[in-house]
């Protein structure tokens, strides 16, 4: 046991540890969306720190997507920044947007948020809400 003990006594060099790889970003978030973000954030009614996305209990689905403007972050909250500013995930909404994509789409009809979600496991008909 001395031997061991003198060994790591003699060594100078601190005890190399396994670097932990960056985390990913919880949502990827598309340049059309950031774009429309950054528009929210100009517009916001008062000094934004940016927007919330929750997924609130709503819909024949169950879960429905959700954008707020926010001052400041709340314990929890996963921040994700974007070139058009800071998109603020609700701790209770993470585990179910893991891996989707944000993107903003128009057409003749419709403008609004799009998201990919691979947790999504069906949606209402009406693309208003979604179960995982």
């Amino acid at each position: 046991m001395d031997a061991v003990t003198d060994v790591h006594a003699a060594s100078s060099d601190p005890v190399a540890r396994p670097q932990r790889r960056p985390r990913p970003a919880p949502i990827t978030v598309t340049p059309a969306a950031a774009d429309r973000i950054a528009d929210l954030i100009a517009r916001a009614p008062e000094a934004a720190a940016g927007v919330r996305l929750t997924t609130p209990k709503r819909g024949c689905s169950g879960l429905a997507y959700s954008l707020t403007y926010v001052t400041a972050a709340n314990p929890g909250d996963e921040a994700v920044a974007t070139a058009g500013g800071t998109l603020f995930i609700d701790g209770g909404s993470l585990m179910y947007l893991i891996g989707s994509e944000m993107d903003w789409a128009e057409d003749d009809f419709a403008a609004g948020f799009v998201f990919s979600n691979p947790n999504a496991k069906g949606q209402c008909g009406c693309g208003e809400s979604f179960t995982v």
